[in-house]
């Protein structure tokens, strides 16, 4: 089956004073239909430049698409012209953003915001559009709908208007949905909640999904598939028990073992990841983890690597899994200290 989503070796950076920032290096990856796909790693490693690369929401000035294809539904996005993506956005690709408050018009009734797109991409008149406004805001789990369609951003609490922003992307039933770290903003009970509605939501209409995320829980809870980034390239790709449970990155190790194991209790241990990602005015020319990477070898510092199939659909972009390589048994352990 084709992909939906096809992102072949993007290239993003941004020109500043300073010179160059090359914020996204040769990302690749795909989303297939009725698939969430978790995009990982920390700030700064390029989740959101990409995710506004495939809406087309880069700024204009200072910002250059280098290199690469973005294919949606067979269509190249990079190629469309200002108005063709307009009809895009909204009705076939929606995003959910990280501050809800920031993204709804402070001006505008809730209800009129979700029923404007509708009234735009599905050609409704008012009367629909509204009635199809609160049958989404039921659908987001909003209580007494009729009620907060006239409400204000500011009249909601924040789980509220997250719910809203929902309604409003899937308002005119997308194809995809990009949601850029959706429930960071959130206490941990709403942001249950968050992802609960999205799951449901998922099942019953079908929707991929590009979720963006530091939160490694929130992946195991959500996703099908993963790819890890890191200093703006992808450097591991896989299902979540690839990812999870065997990963082959020491990055994504390193993620991995900075987050608690609620099973060890009191003797469990974190381990940071000590250092800083790589300037990207200039970035290394091996691979960027190297120099906070503690099995980092000669060939790491000179060259990054393609990346290597560890299995159908697992690949890794790390010196250690080339069939030359040294074995490093700590490397497979979590390396956690027991005592």
């Amino acid at each position: 089956m084709a992909q939906l989503l096809e992102v072949d070796q993007l290239k993003v950076s941004f020109r500043s004073h300073g010179g160059e920032v090359q914020a996204v290096r040769g990302v690749s990856f795909n989303i297939g239909h009725g698939e969430v796909l978790a995009v990982v790693g920390e700030s700064g490693c390029g989740k959101s430049v990409t995710a506004q690369a495939i809406m087309k929401l880069l700024p204009k000035r200072g910002c250059r698409i280098k290199q690469g294809s973005i294919h949606f539904d067979g269509k190249d996005l990079l190629k469309l012209s200002g108005k063709e993506m307009k009809q895009i956005k909204g009705s076939q690709i929606s995003m959910v953003f990280q501050d809800p408050m920031t993204s709804l018009n402070p001006t505008m009734k809730i209800g009129i915001q979700i029923a404007e797109g509708i009234i735009k991409h599905k050609g409704l008149n008012k009367t629909q559009a509204k009635a199809r406004a609160l049958e989404l805001l039921k659908l987001a789990g909003i209580p007494n709908p009729e009620s907060r369609y006239n409400q204000y951003p500011h009249e909601l609490s924040g789980g509220m208007r997250q719910r809203v922003l929902i309604a409003i992307a899937l308002a005119c039933d997308p194809k995809l949905l990009i949601a850029d770290e959706p429930t960071t903003a959130l206490d941990v009970t709403i942001q249950a909640q968050i992802l609960d509605l999205m799951k449901d939501l998922q099942h019953k209409f079908g929707t991929s999904i590009m979720l963006i995320t530091h939160d490694l829980g929130v992946v195991a809870e959500m996703a099908q598939n993963v790819i890890v980034m890191y200093a703006g390239i992808v450097v591991e790709s896989g299902t979540v028990a690839d990812i999870l449970e065997r990963p082959k990155h020491p990055y994504t190790m390193g993620l991995l073992n900075s987050l608690p194991n609620y099973e060890e209790g009191e003797k469990e241990r974190l381990i940071p990841i000590e250092g800083s990602p790589p300037d990207l005015y200039d970035p290394p020319k091996g691979c960027p983890f190297a120099a906070r990477c503690e099995f980092a070898m000669e060939i790491c510092v000179g060259e990054l690597p393609e990346p290597f199939a560890v299995n159908d659909g697992h690949h890794s972009r790390c010196w250690l899994n080339d069939p030359r390589a040294p074995k490093v048994t700590e490397f497979a352990a979590a390396g956690r200290d027991e005592s």
